[in-house]
């Protein structure tokens, strides 16, 4: 087997690991969430869920990582045979995250272009949903491929290929190091002109006016810690797989830290952009932020594309915008991709190369059902299970089996050898009590939820076929490849030293 492929430098992976957190749910979610749970309030618990929850589970992951030299499937192989199906089960996750996540990305390239002649009208619901998308009225009638959409996404795909295929050093460290200050300088520059405008201001102050009566609603604390969660991409194999390309001296715990908060800091500067293009909107429609403020899909293709219209210099924030969207875009997906071909490439012992083709072909193919009529609809539904279901089974079996099963201590003796500063009691009870306690509570609510009532009022045969039936193939999936054997008779030696 070849030596495996490192990063050129730290800042390198810090910069790739930020851009696989930085993702749109930073611009289209977080505002919203602060927004609704207490404003400024809300960076309370937000805060405490990054100090307890989000750091150090970035720190385990990075240091899994590190020592395993492995993707997500040989690491926790290499724990125990009996474990590596978590692993697959997690790949699998990442595949139907990549196979949905490129078709979003695909519209803000074809919104991109859309802003040049503001081409959604003075009736940008009515463009996304029946113009552009042709959304069909259920998710069971999938209708014609839209062209556009198809373009757009072949698009993604073939920029995710070619920066794949050139490595981990040579390609996803160098878009990496492209990408984000590109980023961070296009959100700073729209930030720059909005905050000029009228009503931006009051727009701030609708984010972060604090109401601290929130914060004794559990539910806020709740909404900390899943935001928390589902932002740093931890759970799902990537950080694993990022960390594995660290050279053996590495200081994981100063790297972990500086990822999380860089993608928090961004996610602040999303709030102040989104929020300060909402207030310039009220105040020109004069009603109050909290009548134009949404979340999701319908922040980014109807609510912005509004708001341009009422900008000065529309072709500049629309243009920029959506580049911004674009680009935040392929850096998850990248970083969603990359984990995949390092599994099979571990396992099978094919190229990387290879191992790029291998995957990239076929989630080209399935992704294909998303550019559809019914694609959004679909998309809905399994967004929903995979993040409410997946991603949080993965990440509470993983947290289980390493701070309860296996012997914690010997993880943070591994960290601290090679780190600037160490982690001591404080990071071994928040992995063993705080995180397990507030993922398998949110688990629990979640499942009571869907089981008392189909999500998003779809019928049972929807949610059967695209929700629960989509998990269950995983897990099979997963079992599947957990029992082929693997090319090489050393792809996992198992180490004794973690268990107790």
């Amino acid at each position: 087997m070849s030596t495996r492929e490192t990063w050129g430098s730290r800042a390198g992976f810090v910069l790739a690991a930020v851009g696989s957190a930085i993702g749109l749910g930073n611009i289209w979610r977080f505002p919203y969430i602060a927004f609704k749970n207490g404003g400024g309030a809300f960076l309370i618990p937000y805060i405490f869920a990054l100090l307890t929850a989000g750091i150090p589970f970035m720190i385990l992951e990075f240091g899994l990582g590190h020592k395993f030299r492995g993707s997500a499937p040989k690491t926790f192989a290499s724990i125990s045979k009996k474990w590596e199906w978590l692993g697959w089960l997690q790949i699998g996750i990442t595949f139907v995250i990549g196979i949905y996540y490129v078709a979003v990305i695909g519209w803000a390239i074809s919104y991109t272009f859309f802003s040049l002649t503001q081409a959604w009208g003075n009736a940008p619901k009515d463009f996304f949903f029946n113009q552009y998308l042709h959304l069909s009225s259920s998710p069971l009638e999938l209708g014609s491929i839209q062209t556009g959409i198809l373009i757009t996404t072949l698009m993604a795909w073939i920029i995710t290929w070619g920066v794949l295929h050139m490595g981990v050093r040579n390609g996803v460290e160098k878009i990496s190091k492209i990408f984000m200050p590109l980023l961070f300088f296009m959100v700073l520059l729209i930030i720059g002109r909005t905050l000029t405008l009228d009503g931006a201001m009051n727009g701030l102050q609708w984010l972060f006016k604090p109401d601290f009566s929130k914060i004794m609603d559990y539910h806020v604390w709740t909404d900390a810690y899943g935001q928390i969660f589902y932002t740093l991409s931890i759970g799902f194999s990537i950080m694993i797989t990022y960390a594995s390309y660290l050279p053996k001296k590495s200081d994981i715990n100063n790297n972990a830290c500086m990822t999380v908060f860089i993608n928090c800091g961004f996610s602040l500067l999303a709030g102040i952009m989104i929020f300060g293009i909402l207030g310039h909107m009220a105040a020109k429609q004069g009603v109050g932020v909290d009548e134009v403020v949404s979340s999701g899909v319908g922040l980014a293709f109807i609510t912005i594309p509004t708001a341009i219209n009422t900008l000065p210099a529309p072709v500049f924030f629309g243009t920029l915008f959506f580049l911004s969207l674009t680009v935040a875009g392929l850096s998850s997906l990248i970083s969603i991709v990359q984990p995949m071909v390092s599994a099979i490439t571990d396992k099978f012992g094919c190229s990387h190369r290879r191992g790029v083709a291998l995957i990239c072909i076929p989630s080209i193919i399935f992704s294909i059902v998303f550019t559809t009529q019914g694609g959004l609809l679909l998309l809905d539904i399994v967004d929903h299970f995979i993040n409410n279901f997946g991603i949080l089974f993965c990440g509470l079996i993983e947290i289980i089996l390493l701070s309860w099963i296996c012997r914690l201590d010997v993880m943070r003796e591994h960290v601290n050898a090679i780190s600037e500063f160490r982690v001591g009691k404080a990071w071994t009870f928040c992995l063993r009590f705080v995180t397990p306690i507030v993922l398998g509570y949110m688990s629990i609510c979640n499942a009571i939820g869907d089981l008392s009532a189909n999500y998003g009022g779809y019928s049972d045969k929807a949610i059967l076929y695209y929700g629960w039936g989509v998990l269950g193939i995983l897990v099979l999936l997963a079992l599947f490849l957990h029992n082929k054997k693997a090319i090489d008779s050393n792809y996992a030696v198992v180490d004794q030293s973690l268990w107790r």
